[in-house]
């Protein structure tokens, strides 16, 4: 796929420059984190480095990370803040070290069955090509498994896009989804506190939304492949 050449890894000879692709994203993730103890306690900084590594257990997600962040008491725009970035630092990661990705166990081949796929996936979805930069922002922010920093990359590989464009569109469309979760979030929070029943009642109300979506997204998914 030549669309995948800067991401081959083959161009890159020197150690250095190796080394420089993958402490890249890890040094800017390290540097994210200890940042927050200027801004909140040294207990919530914890309690949010802790989570930024759970973000990456399968099969946590935005829906689950960051209203648990809430919970403990991080503040809302810091949680979607941390989350936004891990997704585009996990882009930056893939576009960098595409190679070394491959070779990874679980992930390796999961991308692998991605790219075998992608112009079946790619047919299902022409609203992502023909939008480019915002489609690819709009996969980003539904909701479900595989729209993240590492399947939006692909998707972003296979629709031809740069990888500047790739990363714009992972930081457009991950801000919006753990903007959504965040402000969600706080406010049934809020409303637990403030009236139990209220807040419970709004909360399963919007899980219940949230998988009917779901679900008729999925119905469509399979209609299509029939």
């Amino acid at each position: 796929m030549s669309t995948l050449w800067y991401a081959s890894g083959e161009d890159v000879k020197s150690p250095a420059t190796m080394a420089f692709r993958l402490l890249l994203p890890v040094t800017i993730a390290f540097l994210f984190f200890f940042s927050c103890f200027l801004i909140v306690t040294p207990h919530l900084a914890w309690v949010l480095g802790g989570l930024m590594i759970l973000y990456y257990v399968p099969p946590a997600g935005k829906e689950s990370i960051i209203p648990l962040g809430i919970a403990l008491g991080v503040p809302w725009w810091l949680m979607a803040a941390a989350l936004a970035l891990l997704d585009v630092l996990t882009s930056l990661f893939m576009l960098l070290n595409f190679g070394i990705a491959l070779r990874l166990p679980y992930l390796g081949p999961w991308i692998s069955r991605f790219l075998a796929s992608g112009d079946e996936f790619m047919q299902k979805r022409p609203w992502i090509a023909r939008w480019r930069v915002p489609g690819v922002a709009f996969f980003v922010f539904l909701p479900f498994q595989g729209t993240g920093g590492v399947g939006a990359t692909i998707v972003g590989m296979i629709s031809g896009l740069t990888p500047a464009g790739i990363l714009l569109a992972v930081a457009i469309g991950g801000t919006a989804e753990c903007l959504l979760f965040a402000l969600g979030s706080e406010v049934i929070w809020r409303l637990i506190l403030s009236n139990f029943l209220l807040g419970i009642g709004v909360a399963v109300s919007v899980i219940a939304g949230a998988v009917f979506v779901y679900l008729v997204f999925r119905f469509r998914e399979r209609k299509r492949s029939a």
